[in-house]
């Protein structure tokens, strides 16, 4: 599983992801209170190509809205982790 995990991450650093005009929803490990969802919502609310950001303690989400702007993946991960939580899974709707 650990190796799983470590490949899946190693590949999404060797091949960036570039998303136009898409929902993201993201897994998120390590929130436990309300300050980790403030946290992490104001660390990506900071990033140009995000308009909207919804984070969920309950669920373990982040739902982010990129409106008209490309959002690169890869640094909204390096946002998450950079927060002190690790993001498991993005989902694009």
């Amino acid at each position: 599983m650990k190796i799983m995990t470590l490949l899946t991450l190693l590949i999404g650093i060797a091949f960036p992801v570039t998303v136009f005009s898409e929902t993201l929803e993201i897994d998120i490990n390590g929130m436990t209170c309300a300050f980790c969802v403030d946290s992490l919502q104001r660390k990506l609310g900071k990033l140009p190509e995000i308009a909207q950001v919804d984070v969920s303690l309950k669920n373990k989400k982040v739902r982010i809205d990129t409106g008209d702007e490309k959002a690169d993946i890869d640094a909204i991960k390096q946002a998450i982790i950079d927060s002190g939580f690790t993001p498991v899974k993005v989902h694009v709707k």
